[in-house]
């Protein structure tokens, strides 16, 4: 799992495979880094979000098999920003899941926790998506 922090030491860049085991790894880090940035108070809505970005991609990304999945959590003065991208440029669609539904409702927790959520393509050439999402402090 290669890593890239800035400078500065405000954002942190990790990659995935798609194996679920990944989301588990994905949590430690952010734990990791909102305990360095003083932020732990973030941690049970930041690493609910991120388990349900990152199991989306994992699941529900169409790319060509080994493709990574990129997270970013970047620190900043008025809380955190998470986001995941991957290659695929099918856009997730919240659901309205029924009473007994087991599946559906990760982008209905995501939209009740974060501040803000939100998807576009990615920037500087890069193919696929990144959906995202913020936090206040």
């Amino acid at each position: 799992m290669p890593c890239l922090r800035d400078p500065d030491g405000l954002s942190v860049v990790l990659r995935w495979n798609r194996h679920p085991s990944s989301v588990g790894l994905a949590r430690l880090e952010l734990r990791k880094a909102l305990a360095g940035w003083g932020m732990s108070r973030l941690e049970d809505s930041a690493v609910l979000i991120l388990s349900e970005l990152l199991t989306n991609a994992a699941r529900h990304a169409r790319v060509s098999p080994g493709r990574e999945i990129e997270t970013r959590y970047l620190a900043g003065p008025r809380g955190l920003r998470i986001e995941v991208h991957d290659a695929s440029c099918e856009q997730p669609q919240p659901k309205t899941p029924g009473p007994d539904a087991c599946e559906g409702r990760g982008l209905v927790i995501v939209e009740a926790l974060a501040d803000q959520w939100g998807v576009h393509e990615r920037e500087r050439g890069g193919v696929g998506k990144v959906v995202w999402a913020t936090l206040s402090v």
